[in-house]
């Protein structure tokens, strides 16, 4: 034991301290343990707390009648105001036949024993706040403070007993900002087969803790070192050292990890950093030598990319929604930008294409794709302009559709009969209501229609122009305030 170290300045929900001291009053020893004593040895303020105790599952039970043990590792589930806080037993664990989990465990008084059937030095200490004291049999202190991950004890055993370790060793890497210890990088590859045996929910799993990660890049960088790119697919594999034409700088796997690394630092969701990741994905195998133009070509890769991807995401066990979304991302990523010639139709039917809820993740993908590349800018006036073309088509106004009646009330209830006087009733009737939004009840709007319908033609028209009038000033400001946020004419 370690008394040397005491953990200060974190503090310790009452509810952890409280199971704690109960176990403390009934004689059993308890400490926190994993990842909450690494945070708070970190200086961090701790996610989760676990505890274990030489207590056995039965005997924790008895001391928390809200409590419930529905696995075959002695877990026992607390629930608490925090949620439900795991404790678990100290054990020892046989041998892993599958490379995923132990084929039997045993109970043991010695938390050194257990700390030992952990996987890095770094999560391998316990800490008791009542006691306060370390146990630190593997000198994860050491490592914390060197900032290098290492595995307890021989890493070829660690890695033989479960193989998703390796990639929970890339994630912890990504995460804390770590490096990894050579040897137990020399392991991981030698053991890297063995992550054939994993469930593809657990691999996902891991891998969207890496995409979440600050330092995704770091990740795949080493993943890509020890080769094990493949368990998340072979066409990341087949990525790396793919050249590309002369306006990229990187190859295509570098691209996408530097794309996807863009949206990790503007903190954009898990779909828009697996977009980025795979918007490319298509290239290695649509890449093909141009004579004419003395460079490589890769025409249609956005659509072979879609149907790779939408593969990828499925073997990953992703959801529908997830998988709908980032595929819809990389179909229309390549979406023309010239301003000089696009028109506001063609950006309607671009929205239309990715829906008007995903098109400002579309123009992110964009940005990261061109950060990826390693240009300087990544919001050049030609994406501005684009962007400032989206936001007028969206604001384009408060028509018709928001009154409470429509053509066919009229025709039905007042017996309009179709024509251009419909369209001139509800462009006065949308103008009255801009100016005063209590009039759009549908009783008010039959009654003033009625009465519209009763003046003579010019009546109307005169009416009809003040409202066309107003309806361009709205859309003139409003385009004109778009325009100046973009810096764009």
């Amino acid at each position: 034991m370690n008394k040397s170290k005491i953990i200060k300045d974190i503090k310790i929900p009452e509810e952890i301290t409280l199971i704690l001291e109960t176990l403390d009053n009934s004689n059993y020893e308890g400490y926190l343990v994993g990842g909450c004593v690494r945070d708070m040895l970190m200086n961090k303020i701790p996610k989760d707390w676990d505890i274990t105790t030489n207590a056995k599952p039965d005997e924790i039970q008895a001391l928390f009648p809200d409590s419930f043990y529905e696995n075959d590792y002695g877990t026992v589930g607390i629930k608490t105001s925090i949620g439900v806080v795991e404790v678990t037993p100290y054990r020892k664990e046989g041998s892993y036949s599958d490379g995923r989990r132990p084929d039997s465990i045993e109970y043991t008084d010695d938390i050194n024993k257990d700390l030992s059937r952990r996987d890095f030095t770094i999560n391998a200490i316990a800490y008791s706040p009542l006691e306060k004291t370390l146990v630190d049999p593997f000198n994860g202190m050491i490592d914390i403070e060197a900032k290098l991950i290492k595995c307890v004890g021989e890493a070829n055993e660690r890695f033989s007993e479960d193989g998703l370790r390796i990639l929970r060793m890339i994630r912890f890497s990504a995460q804390l900002d770590f490096s990894i210890d050579t040897n137990t990088l020399i392991s991981a590859m030698d053991k890297r087969q063995i992550l054939e045996k994993i469930a593809k929910e657990r691999i996902k799993d891991e891998f969207c803790k890496i995409l979440m990660s600050s330092d995704a890049i770091k990740a795949f960088i080493y993943m890509s070192k020890i080769d094990i790119l493949q368990y998340i697919t072979i066409h990341l594999k087949e990525a790396v050292n793919v050249k590309q034409n002369g306006c990229h700088t990187y190859d295509v796997f570098e691209h996408l990890i530097r794309s996807l690394q863009c949206a990790v630092d503007k903190n954009y969701p898990l779909e828009i950093r697996l977009a980025a990741l795979f918007h490319d994905i298509g290239k290695p195998s649509t890449r093909v030598f141009s004579k004419e133009k003395n460079d490589y070509t890769f025409y249609n890769h956005e659509v072979v990319g879609t149907k790779m991807t939408k593969q990828i995401l499925n073997d990953l066990k992703f959801s529908h929604e997830t998988i709908n979304k980032v595929t819809k991302l990389i179909r229309w990523h390549m979406f023309f930008s010239d301003t000089d010639q696009i028109t506001k139709s063609a950006v309607r039917r671009m929205i239309s294409n990715v829906g008007r809820e995903n098109i400002w993740d579309l123009i992110n993908l964009r940005i990261c794709d061109r950060v990826g590349t390693g240009r300087p800018k990544e919001d050049p006036y030609r994406l501005r302009k684009y962007m400032s073309m989206i936001e007028e088509v969206l604001a384009d106004p408060t028509d018709a559709s928001m009154l409470k009646i429509d053509g066919n009330d009229l025709i039905n209830m007042l017996h309009v009969k179709s024509g251009p006087v419909i369209g001139i009733i509800l462009n006065i009737l949308l103008d009255k209501c801009l100016d005063n939004p209590e009039l759009n009840t549908r009783e008010s709007l039959l009654k003033i229609s009625n009465e519209l319908l009763h003046m003579n033609q010019d009546e109307l028209d005169q009416l009809n122009k003040v409202a066309l009038s107003h309806k361009k000033q709205e859309i003139d400001e409003k385009i004109h305030n778009i325009r100046s946020k973009y810096k764009v004419r």
